[in-house]
């Protein structure tokens, strides 16, 4: 048999009369499903699914033909791996409860607990924890993380129940900085749910902390979450509330609530109020001076302005002036940066596309490929799902379907 017949009469029973048509129905079948937007199919994973070696799908996108199709992939003519148990008692409701206990597990511990002595020693010990919990994002990306750092977060929870005076207030102002590591942890992650959920977390110890920076960095965490849901004017309300006294703030939280306002503007298509906030917060960068332990991305990330200035350019659609700033950004990123690097790699190759050089589009999007691989990280996944829709002018040139086979270990199934 030359075809895979029996997923072609399901689909036409299904009325999709084309691959097409059938790739795009059930991504939009399991983007409502699993409650997932980022649930991917395309039209070229479809036409393998057709073909003589239709391969085998994950887990995640076998349910979704189930439930679209009335029947398990072993049914449709798939080969079913060794070990493949068919999910037959999948609820939905059940793992999303599941998911939300794992979420918030460690934040939500019931007390009260058994008074202990805390030593005012533990919070160096915490700190310099962070530091390395923050060098070791870079490298490994959130999966490897977050158990790592909401554990710790549980116990600094627990130290606070019984500490008094200064260590207690100090405990707090750590316990918000580690809330705030698992929220963006989950965001890289593309959980955005459990993202809002820390990020809530973060606020909430933040004001109890009574620490105006960390109040203030608490609001930029929560306007990170809705940047990277398409909120701009949200974006801006929550950065213009951390302002609101900005004589208070280290220059360090003026920094970031500026350039994340930046982000919301250009969301709005505001390009004079993104320039205009990224020079002002790069006129502050000289007077950043504090020993704080968590926010230093604007010391630790080189270019870290001009990122942003990019990014922004890149959502604005100004291909050439992004190109110019990522070709420089990425001149300073040290390749010990690497999920980073990654990233702004996904994000250089999408301008480069918008600036009609497809070509070198595919040639830095075979890096930022591998990066993804290693990493996991759903943040980098959706900024080449985004490179995808803006070479599709190019999709049936030779260089469409190299970029297609370059990023199909990547975006097919996620």
């Amino acid at each position: 048999m030359s075809r895979n017949d029996a997923l072609m009469a399901a689909r036409l029973r299904r009325g999709w009369r084309t691959m097409e048509a059938a790739a795009e129905g059930l991504q939009a079948h399991g983007q409502q499903l699993l409650d997932d937007p980022h649930f991917t199919v395309s039209a070229r994973t479809w036409r393998r699914w057709e073909s003589a070696r239709p391969g085998w799908p994950p887990e995640d996108t076998a349910i979704v033909l189930h439930d679209a199709l009335g029947r398990w992939p072993e049914d449709l003519g798939f080969t079913s791996p060794p070990g493949w148990i068919r999910p037959e008692h999948h609820e939905e409701a059940e793992v999303k409860h599941r998911a939300f206990v794992s979420v918030t597990a460690a934040a939500l511990v019931a007390g009260p607990t058994a008074p202990q002595h805390v030593d005012p020693a533990l919070i160096d010990y915490f700190q310099q924890q962070l530091e390395g919990h923050y060098r070791a994002d870079m490298f490994l990306g959130p999966h490897d993380l977050i158990g790592t750092v909401s554990a710790q977060y549980q116990l600094i929870d627990k130290l606070v129940r019984s500490a008094k005076g200064e260590t207690r207030r100090s405990l707090l102002r750590v316990g918000a900085a580690y809330a705030a590591l698992v929220g963006w942890l989950y965001q890289d992650a593309g959980d955005m749910d459990g993202a809002a959920f820390w990020r809530g977390v973060t606020q909430e110890i933040a004001m109890r902390s009574r620490d105006p920076h960390l109040i203030g960095y608490s609001l930029v965490n929560q306007a990170q979450v809705r940047t990277d849901l398409g909120d701009g004017h949200a974006v801006i309300d929550l950065c213009e509330a951390a302002l609101d006294d900005a004589s208070r703030l280290v220059p360090k939280v003026r920094i970031m609530a500026m350039q994340q306002q930046a982000h919301g503007a250009s969301l709005t298509g505001d390009r004079p109020a993104v320039d205009q906030l990224i020079d002002a917060a790069g006129g502050l960068l000289s007077r950043v001076d504090d020993d704080l332990p968590w926010g230093n991305a604007c010391r630790r990330t080189p270019g870290y302005l001009e990122v942003q200035r990019a990014t922004c350019y890149g959502r604005l659609g100004l291909g050439g002036e992004a190109v110019s700033l990522w070709s420089q950004v990425l001149d300073v990123v040290p390749d010990t940066a690497r999920r980073d690097r990654g990233v702004y790699l996904a994000r250089h190759a999408t301008a480069a596309a918008a600036a009609r050089e497809p070509d070198q589009a595919l040639e830095i999007a075979r890096t930022a490929a591998t990066i993804a691989m290693e990493t996991r990280s759903a943040r980098m996944q959706r900024e080449l799902a985004t490179l995808q829709q803006v070479m599709r002018p190019w999709q049936d040139a030779p260089v469409g379907r190299d970029l297609a086979e370059v990023l199909a270990p990547v975006t097919e199934g996620s």
